[in-house]
């Protein structure tokens, strides 16, 4: 028998050689897709490393008492709205110079970097603390500016306060010397679970990064 018939392969070690490499390619793509499925996860932080990132998580969430607003849609907006899904509320208005502006491109920029899922059951609210000017169509023209998915919610002055009393959100109302005034308000960006409960809030100044990261954990750890 000569050399070339030695290292001949039977059909029966080929099928067996071909069988080994595609198991080991199997497993090969196995092991990258749970490499790449885990990159994708969120990364669960602990609540000192929230605080770090600007996020303050409640020990309890905390159930809000029933209120009545107004959307800038015209319909009634009230405590059921804020369930089901994630909503981030930010106090403002439409004649604020500066922090509304930024916030609110700030939040775009955060809403850009989630994935589709997650924009899907995540909202941004912004609740106007200036009813007198801030008409739900103001309103809506304003908030759509920013990002076609925002929206907007007024209402009467008192049942906002009451509202911004439950989330912590100091505001009042200036005057200036001509005559006009302006609203003072807390920067703070507040989170409702899909419960409808406070959940925690983001310190200013606001970094979209931070945000996704410290958001991203929060969900992850909800029991909801």
């Amino acid at each position: 028998m000569t050399a070339e018939q030695n290292t001949e392969k039977t059909p029966e070690q080929k099928r067996g050689i071909l069988i080994t490499v595609a198991v080991l390619v199997l497993f090969m793509f196995a092991v990258l897709a749970g490499f790449l499925h885990k990159l994708g996860q969120p990364r669960v932080i602990s609540d000192s490393e929230l605080r770090l990132n600007g996020a303050i998580q409640l020990e309890r969430p905390r159930i809000l008492d029933n209120f009545e607003l107004l959307a800038d849609s015209g319909d009634v907006f009230q405590t059921e709205n804020l369930a089901g899904d994630w909503t981030l509320v930010f106090f403002g208005f439409t004649n604020c110079p500066d922090i509304c502006p930024t916030t609110l491109s700030t939040l775009d920029s955060f809403y850009q970097t989630l994935d589709p899922e997650t924009q899907a059951n995540t909202d941004i609210l912004l609740v106007s603390v200036d009813p007198k000017r801030d008409t739900p169509e103001k309103l809506r023209d304003y908030v759509r500016y920013f990002n076609a998915d925002f929206r907007g919610v007024t209402g009467e002055f008192l049942d906002l306060k009451r509202f911004a009393n439950q989330l912590n959100v100091p505001f009042n109302k200036v005057p200036l010397e001509d005559g006009e005034y302006t609203v003072d308000h807390g920067s703070q960006v507040v989170l409702i679970n899909p419960r409808g409960h406070y959940h925690a809030f983001f310190k200013a100044p606001l970094d979209p990064a931070k945000m996704k990261l410290t958001y991203r954990s929060m969900r992850a750890t909800f029991n909801g």
